[in-house]
């Protein structure tokens, strides 16, 4: 291969993903399924700026800004179930997989990068996702909100997938979009890179202590 970049050795052995806002684009999905649970209550359509701006800390959260921007005080536990439903329906209305995506991730695996997912999406969403964007079988783990007691920016997600590959967490290098996977990463002692195309909402994702700020995934590659 001589000098291409495939040549170079990754300098992790472990890369854990964030998935909304870093491998998938899923805004678009999310924020109809917010839609639908806004007007099942009465409330009006929001558009999909104003979801992304949500999007990051899972879906209570998500539906806690949503109801807090409607002005509605019930109770969120009420409505999580109804909630679900609909984010089931929309799961796989249209998520699309950012560009370089598929390509990075072959280039990882051939250089004996192990993957995987940690995400604070429902856990029961994510392999459903992974099937069909066709990237599940990069990933030789997948954890997502509700597998562990916590979730990002919580270290233990991180720490026990770093556990599991039986890698310090030092060498499980994070990626991903938004102030809870730099959280959860700086608490774990993991080092990080961001994408700067993601669900930042107002985080400063230069001024975090991350590695990198990355604007093409296929960055990655040049990390040394």
């Amino acid at each position: 291969m001589g000098d291409s970049a495939a040549s170079h050795a990754f300098p992790w052995p472990v890369v854990l993903f964030d998935l909304d806002g870093t491998l998938v684009d899923s805004a678009s999905d999310i924020a109809a399924a917010v839609n639908r649970l806004l007007a099942e209550l009465g409330h009006a359509q929001v558009d999909e700026a104003t979801v992304r701006s949500w999007i990051g800390d899972g879906a209570r959260q998500l539906i806690t800004s949503a109801l807090r921007h409607a002005g509605d005080l019930q109770d969120i536990e009420a409505v999580m179930p109804r909630f679900m439903r609909h984010y089931a329906d929309c799961l796989l209305l249209d998520p699309q997989l950012y560009p370089g995506v598929v390509s990075t991730l072959q280039a990882l695996r051939a250089r004996g990068v192990r993957l995987a997912v940690c995400t604070n999406k429902p856990a029961q969403f994510v392999p459903p996702l992974l099937e069909a964007l066709e990237i599940d079988g990069f990933f030789d783990a997948v954890l997502g909100a509700g597998d562990l007691p916590e979730r990002k920016p919580h270290p233990l997600p991180l720490l026990h997938l770093a556990e599991g590959f039986g890698v310090d967490i030092t060498r499980c290098l994070m990626v991903g979009d938004s102030a809870a996977d730099a959280g959860a990463a700086i608490a774990a002692g993991a080092p990080l890179v961001l994408v700067g195309y993601g669900y930042r909402r107002d985080f400063d994702l230069h001024g975090c202590g991350a590695l990198a700020v990355i604007d093409r995934f296929e960055q990655l590659l040049e990390l040394r």
